[in-house]
């Protein structure tokens, strides 16, 4: 395990090669890191991350062979204690969050200052998560239009009464509570979870949750 004494080792992942030595470059002069290794493609990241251990993968996300949201899930899913530090042209939201799911600690835009691509890399070799400024601006904005967006719109097939019952149960409140809070009987509550359920085309409750909760209900 590093020490906040030793610098932080990280592996550059980059297809453009010009791009890649002026990183490397810019890396190399902070005292605070360790360039252990650079790759050109996405397998070869893969293959590098799990020889080298790096701390971080400095990792863009269009490269041949297998691009950088696939090879994060690969380098993070065989070793978890590797951050990924997403660096990248690619400022949509499917990238974002494609890179999140698959297990990246962070996201910066190309173009960032140097300082804050030095801070960044410390930040999630650290283990905190990190977006670059624009980039935590979508991110926020994600999530506050999930909450705003009207619940009739993400379930249209749900009547209101349904859609609030949702809400409850995705909030973790138990069918009793439910009762008492909508002035129902449990057993309305029930038919009506489930009805939800089946509507829904999950199959318990847990299921219904992460539909919820992706749709911004129970947040």
């Amino acid at each position: 395990m590093r020490t906040e004494m030793e610098p932080v080792r990280v592996l550059v992942v980059d297809d453009h090669e010009e791009f890649r030595r002026g990183v490397e470059a810019l890396l190399s002069a902070a005292p605070s890191i360790e360039v252990v290794g650079h790759a050109g493609d996405g397998r070869a990241a893969v293959a590098m991350a799990l020889d080298l251990q790096p701390d971080v993968v400095l990792m863009d996300l269009q490269m041949p062979l297998l691009n950088g949201v696939e090879a994060t899930e690969r380098i993070v899913s065989s070793s978890p204690h590797i951050s990924v530090l997403v660096l990248t042209m690619m400022e949509d939201e499917d990238s974002v969050f494609a890179a999140v799911r698959a297990g990246a600690r962070g996201y910066l835009l190309k173009g960032a200052r140097r300082s804050e691509v030095v801070r960044s890399i410390e930040a999630v070799g650290a283990g905190e998560v990190i977006f670059g400024p624009g980039i935590a601006d979508r991110v926020m904005g994600y999530f506050r239009s999930a909450r705003s967006r009207p619940a009739a719109d993400v379930f249209p097939e749900l009547t209101d009464r349904e859609r609030v019952v949702l809400g409850l149960i995705a909030e973790g409140k138990e069918n009793m509570e439910i009762a008492r809070q909508l002035s129902l009987s449990v057993k309305t509550v029930r038919n009506h979870a489930s009805n939800i359920f089946a509507k829904l085309q999950v199959a318990h409750r847990a299921q219904a949750i992460v539909r919820a909760r992706d749709a911004g209900l129970g947040l």
